[in-house]
């Protein structure tokens, strides 16, 4: 697996949302109601025709997890042997906002265990994956769930928000263990939504101030942080133990993590004097909440998640592309180790207009395609944005490498035995010489952090991607596209996608931004 050689992350993703609402009775399932399930090959190919290498990307929980020690890969298989026959590298995640019914929601005590068992299952599936994100958003998941009452169990008190945040930072924690155990260099992206809460009034300053630190303890307890005193007197006022406390502060693994910033217009809010919120669009932006993020944990930085609607005039999502992406080079340009950048998502979404607590069926333009597969402006210009910034981006830093090693594709892609997950041979070699990196550094982040958690370098940039290494090993140029016209995702399929897809069609199963 080769290491050498450094490259910016461009990456998008396909919007896997599937939580519950109406008290369990509906599942919202966005790959469903964005047909990917029947689209999901003419998806990849909408990915490759923009020059993008990696995708965050998951199997839908609900129909994959069927139990304890009961999986459902058929799906999922062909979908991974799709990505890895066009070399997209899939940044994995494992829950994204919901569970199986058989788990019920977020307040279950057991769903952290019964999780890291799932999450080593799908690594000893798919043990050629590297990069994962094992529970997406958690701080947005545990407030929709357990405070907002929107999703899933659909509590409204601070004993459900804090009950659903300690077990999906714990079943988070305990998936990254699992993981490690069959690949010891994992690296995970830790999505998480970036927040800021502004005082309206000179009354309003207090709640400001404590809705600041809330924020704040999923990552905090993901990677170990103490937590202020009257966020720890909160924790333990609302339902967790001194105890559970402290497994967040001995099992941490900060240091085979990046932080994953995601900003969206409606992250930052206004609060009133009473503790109610409303929205305050964008005040500081994305560069100044992200080095308050990074001024906290010092980890690397991606910015993983970001959108905004293409309205009237057809330019408007072009445009925050270009404002978002003058942030992240802000950010880098400060100092600030910043590893990638992410459009989400691929296609347009289906109702998040109200936070997925509705089952509408109203389209969201906030793609880089239409539900057609046909390109929008955003598309356009993302295409461009990357075949103007990826040669330029790696020359002009100092580096600091991340153990990305590239997939042995020829393996993964050969037959899957009963016993033998694709890419299990060669894996072999690989873990041997992660567990010969030298003392000092962290198994699954030498290069990037010592064990005492500290950044090495000043900026960061990625080993060559998993498909930009020849038979040789060395280097290849990704060039753009001769012809600058947008492959034609939207187009009738060949004979031969066709009959990819032909083999591979699912059949049912499953049903079918914006806080405060």
């Amino acid at each position: 697996m080769s290491a050498s050689g450094h490259y910016f992350l461009f990456a998008t993703g396909i919007e896997n949302s599937y939580p519950t609402i109406r008290n369990g009775a509906e599942r919202v399932d966005e790959m469903a109601k964005c047909d990917h399930y029947r689209r999901y090959l003419e998806d990849f190919d909408c990915v490759q025709s923009l020059g993008i290498s990696h995708l965050r990307y998951g199997p839908p929980l609900h129909r994959t997890w069927l139990g304890d020690g009961r999986h459902d890969w058929e799906f999922t298989d062909r979908a991974f042997d799709a990505l890895a026959l066009r070399r997209i590298v899939p940044i994995v995640d494992l829950c994204h906002f919901g569970v199986p019914d058989w788990v019920g929601n977020f307040q279950n005590p057991d769903f952290p265990e019964l999780f890291a068992r799932y999450a080593r299952a799908f690594a000893e599936r798919f043990p050629w994956v590297q990069l994962y994100t094992p529970v997406n958003e958690m701080f947005i998941c545990a407030m929709f769930s357990g405070r907002y009452g929107w999703w899933n169990e659909q509590l409204t008190t601070d004993q459900g928000f804090v009950t659903a945040l300690k077990h999906i930072v714990r079943a988070n924690v305990l998936a990254m263990h699992e993981i490690l155990k069959v690949r010891p260099d994992a690296i995970f992206i830790q999505s998480e939504s970036s927040e800021y809460f502004h005082a309206q009034s000179p009354k309003a300053i207090g709640p400001a101030e404590f809705m600041n630190e809330v924020r704040f303890l999923s990552l905090d307890l993901n990677f170990g942080r103490r937590v202020s005193s009257d966020m720890y007197e909160y924790l333990l006022d609302h339902g967790m133990t001194r105890e559970e406390y402290h497994f967040f502060l001995e099992r941490h693994l900060r240091h085979h993590c990046v932080m994953g910033n995601d900003y969206y217009v409606t992250n930052e809010h206004l609060v009133k004097p009473d503790g109610s919120t409303s929205a305050a669009g964008e005040i500081f932006g994305y560069a100044v909440i992200t080095r308050q993020y990074h001024d906290r944990y010092h980890l690397p930085v991606m910015h993983t998640e970001t959108n905004l609607r293409q309205g009237p005039r057809g330019d408007e999502a072009a445009y925050w592309l270009r404002k978002q992406w003058a942030n992240v080079l802000r950010v880098r340009n400060d100092g600030v180790p910043m590893l990638g950048f992410t459009w989400y998502s691929l296609t347009d979404q289906v109702d998040w207009d109200t936070a997925l607590r509705e089952n509408n069926g109203r389209v969201d333009p906030l793609g880089l395609f239409d539900l057609d597969r046909k390109i929008r402006p955003v598309g356009e210009a993302y295409r461009d944005l990357i075949a103007e910034w990826r040669e330029v981006l790696p020359t002009q830093s100092v580096v600091l490498r991340l153990p990305l090693g590239q997939p042995d594709w020829e393996s993964v892609l050969e037959p899957r035995g009963p016993r033998r997950p694709r890419g299990a041979a060669p894996m072999a070699a690989h873990v041997a010489s992660v567990n010969a990196a030298p003392a000092g550094m962290a198994v699954a982040a030498h290069g990037v952090m010592g064990t005492d958690g500290s950044v090495a370098f000043a900026a960061v940039m990625l080993a060559v991607p998993p498909s930009a290494a020849d038979a040789s090993g060395q280097p290849q140029q990704f060039d753009a596209p001769s012809d600058p016209r947008p492959e034609p995702c939207g187009e009738p399929q060949s004979e031969a996608q066709a009959a990819e897809q032909a083999a591979g069609a699912p059949g049912p199963g499953g049903a079918d931004r914006d806080a405060g």
